[in-house]
């Protein structure tokens, strides 16, 4: 039987694996940080572990497998930010602790998914961007894109070197149910339907289905080429599109006011200082508006050759993320 360990178990993605796992015949290791809330995982079939892949001597538990196992790592754990400060903590986690993770997989022949992003590809002025196994920090803007960038260059140097068995996947924005922790777009619909977001920027990204993403990644893991990379996205939409079909969603006014991107911009700094008082993810940053005026676009061309990917549509993902909220009790009724 096959074993799949999943580090940040606990997270947006993390989360949406396992449950995207539970009709399968396998086991589910899920490693979680020592003291985190487990919401996430209440009720599913997976078996937990403590550690942190910041500190190699915490992952023997996790790791330990009878020889001649096939194992899966899914590594999932990584810090995402889109704050303008540079943050140690950031590199240890998504550098240095995604090279312990790949390390161990490597001493028990496993099989590693690593999760990197779309932000890690250099653009290099093109509008419609593919896959690359050319990944330079210096190519790429903001520490965490910085982070992903580096890391996806040092395993795809230990699978030419080494034989590391790894196949990297590069998802878009996500967005979804089942965000207990509240990513920047969940938190983007949060304040939008709870009436603390009177306007929009324009500018938008490339955003996709969590659970797309979740199916991709297993999918990769039984289809996917050793020292491949594959683009998991789904289309390029303005942020005045999400919370368009929010409004539709949800039957209320659409939002009418538009913030002038230089008046973004000034503010950027005020608005990741509100948000910290309120230990919420920042709604913008610089880095956040220079990523929303990029207007980019990446193909997900090889991961549906290869992987039968096929991610669902946006109104479809934005219809279940509203109403797994207003399940949740997060979101306000709608006011009509």
């Amino acid at each position: 039987m096959k074993t799949y360990i999943i580090t940040g178990a606990n997270g947006f993605l993390g989360n949406n694996i396992v449950r995207a796992l539970q009709t399968e015949n396998c086991n589910i290791r899920a490693l979680v940080l020592p003291g985190d809330k487990l919401h996430s995982l209440d009720g599913l079939r997976c078996t937990l572990f403590e550690g942190d892949v910041t500190k190699k001597e915490t992952l023997g538990d996790i790791f330990t497998v009878e020889d001649g196992s096939e194992v899966v790592v899914i590594h999932c754990a990584a810090i995402v930010t889109i704050k303008s400060k540079f943050n140690q903590k950031v590199y240890d986690v998504n550098v240095n602790g995604a090279l312990n993770v790949a390390e161990k997989a490597l001493s028990i022949g496993a099989r590693l998914i690593y999760v990197s992003s779309v932000h890690a590809i250099p653009e290099r002025g093109q509008t419609l961007i593919g896959e690359t196994k050319e990944f330079d920090p210096a190519l790429v803007a903001g520490q965490y894109a910085k982070t992903k960038a580096e890391t996806a260059n040092a395993l795809l140097k230990m699978y030419r070197e080494r034989g590391l068995d790894v196949v990297i996947v590069h998802p878009s924005g996500m967005l979804g149910p089942h965000d207990f922790g509240n990513s920047h777009l969940t938190q983007l619909v949060l304040d939008y339907c709870n009436g603390r977001l009177g306007a929009c920027v324009k500018g938008g990204y490339d955003f996709v289905d969590v659970r797309d993403v979740a199916a991709g990644i297993i999918s990769a893991a039984e289809r996917g080429r050793a020292g491949e990379c594959y683009i998991l996205s789904n289309r390029n939409a303005a942020i005045r599109e999400i919370l368009d079909t929010v409004s539709e969603v949800r039957g209320t006014k659409k939002i009418k006011l538009m913030l002038p991107m230089w008046l973004a911009k000034a503010t950027a700094p005020l608005s990741e200082a509100y948000y910290a008082l309120l230990k919420q993810p920042p709604l913008y940053t610089r880095y956040a508006l220079y990523t929303i005026t990029t207007h980019v676009t990446f193909t997900h061309e090889k991961a549906a050759k290869e992987l039968g990917f096929s991610p669902r549509s946006l109104h479809q993902t934005i219809a279940d993320t509203v109403a797994w909220l207003e399940e949740q009790g997060r979101i306000k009724p709608p006011k009509r």
